[in-house]
């Protein structure tokens, strides 16, 4: 059952985290005022990074920050080793 309530949140949190990611994409095309960068780690970091990494390439948004891909691959490293464990 908690498996169940797992999955529900991370694609809960995940679609959100994707919103946010595209709505920053269209943000910056158009010069608009942003989304900061420490909100979409926040997303990552809470679970959206499962929906939120693949599509910050496969809308080309993030993907050639230095910086901000190794915090968010850093986030699926950490939420990857933490499930291992807790499922073990």
């Amino acid at each position: 059952m908690t498996t169940q309530y797992l999955i529900i949140y991370l694609l809960a949190v995940g679609v959100i985290g994707v919103i946010l990611l595209c709505t920053d994409k269209y943000k910056a095309t158009h010069e608009k005022w942003r989304i900061k960068e420490r909100t979409l780690h926040i997303w990552e970091w809470i679970g959206g990074i499962f929906l939120m990494l693949p599509a910050m390439y496969i809308i080309r948004h993030k993907n050639r920050k230095v910086a901000y891909n190794w915090i968010s691959w850093a986030a699926l490293v950490a939420w990857v080793a933490g499930l291992w464990y807790s499922f073990r």
